[in-house]
């Protein structure tokens, strides 16, 4: 596929963010993107009308239609992704500029993350150049062959935690399929998912295909949803969010997957390398400001090394403290929150608990040390520690989404799994021991979709990622994400010659003779 002149760029670019500037009625409210670390405005957008919503489905429906990307040879759609790949790498400093603007997250993190990215492309590219369909073993002079075929018209609502890494998540398997795709990024932050779709577009991917529709989820994402059109709605967001939209979905007969809430636990063992674990842990807790679905927000460490590792701890997270400054500083060590609205949620759950604060607990003010940044014309709050916390305590049973964790102890191994287990989520678990069969062992008691042995957080576009309990159902990520995105195909073939057939498959033929039925 030839790559767009630069008029015919600018004509699909605008084709793209057409729906995000409606302005007929009824109509979506409009919304500002701020920047949370100073309360700057970054973007405006218009409001946008159901009619226009519903529009872009259609739109999305009548390209799925066409064949041009549904129906592109494996080869064509693997060399998109992997030009788009190489587009997204050349751009990745401008991108995490944006990202770490949009969301206040520090431009260490966003260089780090952003750097990832073009793996997925690239490995949902290779996946089409290498995966094969099969012949079903099935009985009889006959031929079954099952392929994948595309579901048509997939909804996918992102948040704004890491808002171009999970919608790339989502978007690379939906695309290496052959599907449509409506995205809704969070009205926090939509601008680097903007920018993406554009950057699609110059690599090659027909107009329609995929379709950017920012937006508050209550409103456009219910409408996006909620339309008849959808075959597949993939969320990450809180687990209220994904049980109401989970019922809309279910009414459509659409499929699912939700990547929802979580309570990490951290388990560290009395013979865990007491530095490693403290970094570890460190890094669970407070990367991204504690904004992450597997923020390591319960730590459950052995009790004849509590004091020794808490004291550790505390020096790490007073020295983070220390050396937060503006985002945009590379020295700076963590950024802020979203938004005033979850800071305040943020001092509500810490000013409710029972437990003991022993750090942080307040938001910030004044003047930072590392850069004489204003704290106080952001949503910043400091690393927090909390401990003596009952495990009925609402901060050990719901998901802050804030730089607030919980020390508890435990004395045995059968405690430690009992308490990390202790919650309504699964997604993520840590846990730290140099005794690898303990880790081994412990990792399958612990109820959690992913565990880490000895590290936190590692990511990879073939490593399933996904929850039990309520942090979700299905999984992003390799092979499983690729098949939820697709749906078995299985044509069935009669390779007898036609003088076996009109013997064999004449069911109402006269006299008695057996049948095959079936």
């Amino acid at each position: 596929m030839l790559r767009p002149t630069r008029q015919r760029l600018f004509k699909q670019i605008k084709r793209v963010y057409a729906r995000s500037y409606a302005k007929s009625v009824p109509a979506v409210d409009g919304f500002s993107v701020l920047n949370p670390a100073n309360g700057q405005v970054l973007r405006s957008f218009n409001p946008i009308s159901s009619n226009d919503i519903n529009a872009a489905i259609e739109d999305a429906q009548q390209t799925f239609n066409s064949g041009i990307w549904s129906k592109a040879p494996a080869i064509t759609r693997s060399k998109v992704l992997t030009r788009l790949a190489r587009i997204l790498e050349e751009r990745v400093p401008e991108i995490a500029r944006l990202e770490s603007l949009q969301t206040g997250r520090t431009i260490r993190e966003m260089n780090a993350q952003l750097g990832r990215l073009p793996d997925w492309l690239d490995y949902y590219a290779a996946l089409l150049r290498t995966r094969q369909d099969f012949i079903a073993p099935t009985q009889g002079k006959l031929m079954n062959y099952v392929q994948r075929v595309p579901l048509g018209v997939v909804a996918q609502i992102t948040p704004f935690n890491h808002p171009l890494l999970i919608a790339i998540k989502k978007i690379a398997p939906a695309l290496a399929a052959g599907n449509s795709i409506i995205v809704k990024p969070s009205e926090q932050a939509p601008l680097t998912v903007l920018q993406f779709a554009t950057m699609a577009l110059e690599a090659g991917l027909p107009p329609g295909v995929v379709s950017v529709i920012p937006g508050f989820g209550h409103t456009v994402g219910k409408a996006i949803v909620s339309n008849p059109l959808i075959r597949k709605v993939d969320v990450t967001a809180g687990t209220e969010t994904g049980r109401a939209l989970g019922s809309i979905v279910g009414s459509n007969l659409a499929t699912y997957t939700a990547e929802l809430g979580g309570k990490a636990p951290i388990v560290v063992f009395d013979d865990a390398d007491l530095d490693s674990a403290v970094n570890g842990a460190a890094f669970a807790s407070f990367v991204a400001s504690g904004q992450t679905c597997v923020s390591g927000t319960r730590l459950i460490v052995a009790s004849q090394i509590y004091d020794t590792f808490l004291d550790k701890f505390l020096t790490k997270v007073r020295s983070i403290r220390a050396r937060m400054g503006n985002p945009m500083n590379p020295k700076s060590t963590m950024g802020s929150v979203i938004s005033l609205r979850q800071l305040e949620r943020i001092e509500a759950m810490v000013e409710r608990t029972q437990g003991r604060i022993i750090e942080g607990g307040k938001r910030m003010s004044g003047i930072s040390d590392l850069d004489g940044f204003d704290f106080s014309g952001g949503s910043f709050f400091p690393p927090t520690v909390i401990t003596d916390i009952s495990v009925e305590d609402e901060l050990w049973q719901e998901e802050v989404f804030g730089p607030v964790v919980v020390v508890k102890r435990f004395t045995d191994e059968a405690e430690g799994v009992a308490l990390a287990n202790a919650s309504k989520y699964g997604l993520g678990a840590g846990i730290w021991t140099t005794d690898l069969s303990r880790g081994h062992r412990v990792a399958a008691d612990i109820e959690a979709g992913l565990c880490w042995v000895n590290t936190h957080h590692r990511n990879d576009p073939s490593s399933p990622w996904g929850g039990m309990k309520e942090s979700g159902i299905g999984r992003e990520n390799g092979l499983e994400a690729f098949e939820a995105y697709t749906q078995s195909k299985s044509t069935i073939v009669n390779l007898a010659s036609s003088e076996e057939t009109r013997i064999a498959d004449d069911w109402f033929a006269e006299g008695n003779e057996v049948r095959r039925y079936g």
